[in-house]
């Protein structure tokens, strides 16, 4: 079962593609934002947001404390290490030189 896992946007990778980095769990992904971006703002705005993330998309804004809760289901049921599989598997290099407050 594929199931969404919360991560934390941390960077914005392409504002034309609407694609942004985000951490789970210390694992870096580019991931497509559209579902949860705003129309019209800056992607910039969902820098430090928590989003469930599927199949590369980030699918919904969650709060920090719904994530927390989340990861630790999801550990409870075994689903967490494949998840964490799967988005290391795409997982992108660290980024090298973040401006302050955006990681």
């Amino acid at each position: 079962m594929c199931l969404g896992i919360p991560g934390r946007i941390v960077a914005v990778a392409d504002e034309e593609a609407m694609l942004c980095v985000v951490d789970v769990s210390g694992v870096r992904r580019t991931v497509d934002v559209v579902c949860v971006a705003a129309p019209g703002a800056p992607l910039a705005d969902l820098v430090g947001a928590w989003v469930l993330v599927h199949v590369g998309f980030a699918m919904s804004v969650i709060d920090e404390e719904e994530a927390a809760a989340t990861l630790k289901v999801l550990t409870e049921i075994g689903e967490a290490a494949a998840e964490m599989e799967a988005l290391t598997a795409g997982a992108i290099a660290p980024l090298a030189s973040q401006p302050a407050g955006q990681e």
